[in-house]
């Protein structure tokens, strides 16, 4: 997807808010998948042999989908940073969503995958999925944005998964493709994403004196 594009499916969504000048974070919420599971074990002879505890099963895309739970941006392990104001957010977005949980694969090689990153690759023009375990940061797939509501207090995104370069080139070097799978579109994802607003510098730091204070007294 084109920056162009990117940035008009975007403002769509983004039109409905009131200029803010104020940026909200995500602070939770879910991503939705929906993989072709016939498709990938056809083409790679993976099968799908099930996910971790905490998946969300059937997630928000049909009886066949999961979901993985957004991390908190106080998670004390990959927080989620992703911020932006609501009334330009193609000119302000920035950081990664997070998320806990994997998905497992069994094949002529056992594979998981998980603990999976959004974030965006600004030479590319495109959001990307990496996986942080098995192949841990390898960029597993890109995202087609479909459809997307980034709004003052939600963030809403569909888009097609389209297997990346790099884990096409992977799967040729692990012998479970023989084709270049470049661009093939896997499935689905939705994220489903809620907001608070994004402290000032200077509100935080009152915020850090009055605990600084607070400490005191107590002491």
């Amino acid at each position: 997807m084109t920056s162009k594009m990117l940035l008009a499916a975007f403002t769509a969504g983004a039109v409905t808010s009131a200029a803010t000048a104020e940026l909200v974070g995500v602070v939770g919420g879910q991503t939705n998948v929906l993989l072709d599971f016939a498709t990938i074990q056809s083409a790679t002879g993976l099968e799908f042999a099930g996910v971790s505890d905490g998946v969300i099963t059937p997630g928000n895309l049909g009886a066949d989908s999961v979901a993985f739970a957004i991390t908190s941006p106080a998670s004390a392990s990959a927080p989620t940073t992703f911020n932006y104001d609501s009334s330009d957010f193609f000119g302000t977005f920035g950081g990664t969503i997070e998320h806990r949980g994997s998905i497992s694969f069994t094949g002529s090689a056992d594979v998981t995958l998980g603990n999976f990153t959004i974030d965006y690759l600004s030479g590319l023009d495109t959001f990307q999925v990496v996986t942080n375990l098995g192949f841990a940061g390898l960029s597993l797939f890109d995202v087609d944005i479909t459809d997307a509501s980034p709004l003052e207090s939600t963030f809403d995104v569909r888009g097609d998964l389209l297997i990346s370069n790099a884990f096409a080139i992977a799967l040729i070097d692990l012998g479970l493709a023989s084709t270049d799978l470049t661009g093939a579109d896997v499935g689905d994802a939705f994220i489903q994403g809620f907001n608070q607003p994004v402290p000032a510098p200077g509100a935080l730091a009152v915020l850090a004196c009055t605990g600084l204070v607070a400490r005191r007294r107590r002491g």
